[in-house]
């Protein structure tokens, strides 16, 4: 957990420091630090729901009870 943490830290710092140098704005790169984790955050929930489809997509493709192998477009794929 602490690694996390300071990892979350040093993202902070490093979005605060880059945005400041672009703008030499402290009220827009204290913004930007603060506005891009949670939307990154927020992307991150719908991106793991998104792939969280496609795995469940490819088990079903790839399943023993399909025998490992299914046509598509006319060539077989093998398991």
């Amino acid at each position: 957990m602490a690694k996390t943490a300071s990892f979350g830290v040093l993202h902070l710092g490093t979005a605060f420091g880059v945005t400041y140098a672009m703008t030499g704005s402290v009220a827009i790169a204290g913004a930007v630090t603060f506005v891009e984790p949670l939307v990154n955050t927020v992307m991150h929930y719908f991106h793991d729901k998104y792939w969280d489809r496609v795995e469940a997509r490819l088990r079903a493709w790839f399943s023993p009870k399909a025998g490992g192998t299914q046509t598509h477009e006319g060539s077989a794929v093998s398991a």
